[in-house]
């Protein structure tokens, strides 16, 4: 099991995002948080096996129906006490 923080780029606050994935990631059994970023970004942090990443990277491709994601950048950050569920932070 590894930690992963992933930034999305692109129109993905007030469109519903974050509840989107957050449904959709709990729903496939990913457990982490998402939130939205300052700077219009949302950061979207998972534990998860290296071969599920790309499963977990899809889901926030996909988003939500009026969402247009750019980009998303994942990198592998230090894995500390493990999350018990996949939730949205404010």
């Amino acid at each position: 099991m590894k930690r992963y923080r992933c930034i999305v780029k692109g129109k993905v606050q007030g469109v519903w995002y974050r509840k989107h994935v957050a449904n959709a990631a709990a729903a496939a059994g990913f457990r982490g948080y998402i939130r939205n970023l300052p700077d219009g970004t949302v950061s979207a942090v998972v534990d998860t096996p290296e071969e599920s990443l790309c499963e977990f990277k899809e889901i926030l491709m996909k988003g939500s129906p009026l969402s247009k994601v750019e980009s998303v950048e994942c990198e592998e950050i230090p894995l500390e006490a493990p999350f018990h569920e996949f939730g949205i932070i404010r």
